[in-house]
C-alpha cells in the first residue's frame, strides 16, 4: 500500500495574520515527492473541500501542481497516478494564517527505499512512514481545530497523537507553530529542538527554529538553521527566500545576493528573494543591479501592497545618479 505525508511550514509574518472563512488564497502550490526520486505518471493532486470546492490539478514536469483562487477551508488533499490508487494525505488549512505551498512525500509498497536501513526520504524519518492510523487521526483533527484558531484544542490533539506515537516529528513541529502563534517561544522552541531530537534531517523544524531566530533578531542562528534545512531540503526555495532575509539583515550582501540566485533556479516565482537583493545592491551602491531586481520583483508580483513599495523605491533608486 502506498503512503503519502503531507508538511506544512509556518511564514514570516503569518503570526499576526488572522483567520479570514471568506478568503481567496492567490495560489497554492502542492509539490509531490516521491521517495524513489522519480514522479509518477500523469501525477494528479485533489482538493476535496469537507462540503465542496473540488480542485483537481495535473503536475508538472517537476512534480508540482499550482491552484489558483482557491477559497479558505480545510481541503483533503489528495494525490494519484496512473501507477498510484487514490491516496489521502490526509487534512490540510488554507487559511491566510498559514503557507500556501506544500509538500506531499509518497512512498509505493514497490519503492527499493522501504527496505529497513535504507533512508525513505532527506525530509521524513522512515519512523514517521509508519504512524498508527489513529494517531493520524489526531493530527488530522489537529489540523481542522488550528484552521478555527481552536489552538487548546489542538493542542490537545497533537499531544495525543504524541502519545500515541511518540516518533511523530511533524506533531512537534504542529506544536511549534501553535506556540508560535501563541507567543510562547520557550515551548515553541522546545518541541521544535523534540521533532529534530527525532529526525536530524527534518527541514520544517529547521525553517520554523530559524522564523523563531528572525523575529528575535539572532540572524546568524537563523543563518545556521536555514542552511541545514536547504541542505536537507534542496528544491524548497521559501527556506532560501527566508535566508536571503537573514543573510540581509546580517548585512552578508553578497550572500544575500547570491541566495536569491540560487532560490531563482529552483522552480516557481519567488519574488520577495528580488526585492531583498534589490536592497543589497543599494547597500552596495550598485544602483543599476537594484533597479533591475526591482523591476524583477514588479514583474512577478505586480499588485499589492509590497509592489506599491517596490515601485516608490524603484523610483527613488533611479533618482540616484549612476
Amino acid at each position: 500500500m502506498s503512503r503519502v505525508i503531507v508538511s506544512f511550514l509556518l511564514l514570516v509574518g503569518s503570526v499576526a495574520a488572522q483567520f479570514d472563512p471568506g478568503a481567496i488564497i492567490r495560489r497554492v502550490r502542492v509539490r509531490v515527492n516521491y521517495t524513489n526520486g522519480a514522479c509518477g505518471v500523469s501525477t494528479h493532486v485533489r482538493l476535496q473541500g469537507r462540503n465542496g470546492p473540488m480542485l483537481e490539478g495535473i503536475a508538472n514536469e517537476h512534480c508540482i501542481v499550482d491552484f489558483a483562487s482557491v477559497p479558505a477551508g480545510t481541503y483533503h488533499l489528495i494525490v494519484s497516478a496512473q501507477d498510484l490508487p487514490d491516496s489521502d494525505a490526509g487534512t490540510v488549512v488554507m487559511d491566510s494564517t498559514t503557507t500556501p505551498e506544500f509538500e506531499v512525500k509518497v512512498q509505493r509498497a514497490s519503492d527499493p527505499q522501504k527496505t529497513v536501513g535504507l533512508p525513505v526520504s532527506p525530509f521524513v524519518s522512515t519512523a514517521d512512514l509508519g504512524v498508527p492510523s489513529h494517531a493520524r487521526k489526531e493530527f488530522d483533527k489537529a489540523n481542522e481545530l488550528m484552521g478555527r484558531q481552536d489552538f487548546p484544542k489542538a493542542i490537545q490533539s497533537l499531544n495525543k497523537a504524541i502519545a500515541i506515537y511518540p516518533s511523530y516529528a511533524d506533531a512537534y513541529n504542529n506544536l511549534g507553530v501553535i506556540y508560535a502563534r501563541l507567543g510562547d517561544r520557550d515551548r515553541e522552541r522546545e518541541v521544535l529542538q523534540k521533532a529534530i531530537s527525532i529526525n536530524d534531517h527534518f527541514a520544517p523544524a529547521y525553517v520554523n527554529e530559524a522564523r523563531m531566530d528572525i523575529a528575535t533578531g539572532d540572524f546568524p542562528d537563523a543563518e545556521t538553521a536555514l542552511n541545514k534545512a536547504s541542505s536537507f531540503d534542496p528544491t524548497d526555495a521559501m527556506t532560501l527566500v527566508l535566508l536571503t532575509y537573514a543573510e540581509f539583515m546580517d548585512h552578508r550582501f553578497d550572500d544575500t545576493i547570491a541566495t536569491s540566485r540560487r532560490a531563482h533556479t529552483l522552480p516557481g516565482e519567488h519574488a520577495f528573494a528580488h526585492q531583498v537583493a534589490a536592497r543589497a545592491f543599494e547597500q552596495k551602491r550598485d544602483a543599476a543591479n537594484a533597479i533591475a531586481e526591482l523591476k524583477l520583483f514588479l514583474k512577478e508580483e505586480p499588485t499589492g501592497e509590497r509592489a506599491d513599495k517596490a515601485r516608490k523605491e524603484l523610483a527613488a533608486v533611479q533618482r540616484i545618479p549612476h
